[in-house]
């Protein structure tokens, strides 16, 4: 086993960008409707749910991109080399 290579794999930045952005549409929708329900004002609503998605879109980015570097739970795959054809 001494030939073999670990293949580690992880998310990409972008995967994790992309991946926060669509969470992110769908707390806004959710958050916007609640906001709107307990305010009934539209304009306060819409102030309130935007500030509340940009801060938990940054938040939700950072936790993705350290868990990322946490090794728990992950499998490896093992990769041996390509022999050459004799």
């Amino acid at each position: 086993m001494s030939h073999a290579e670990t293949l580690i794999v992880r998310e990409s930045r972008l995967r994790s960008l992309v991946k926060s952005l669509i969470y992110r549409v769908v707390s806004l929708i959710g958050t916007g409707a609640l906001t709107w329900v307990i305010t009934r004002d539209i304009g306060e609503a819409i102030s309130i749910t935007l500030t509340i998605q940009v801060f938990l879109l940054v938040l939700y980015y950072a936790y993705e991109r350290i868990w990322n570097k946490v090794r728990w739970g992950r499998e490896t795959e093992t990769i041996h080399p390509l022999r050459d054809s004799e």
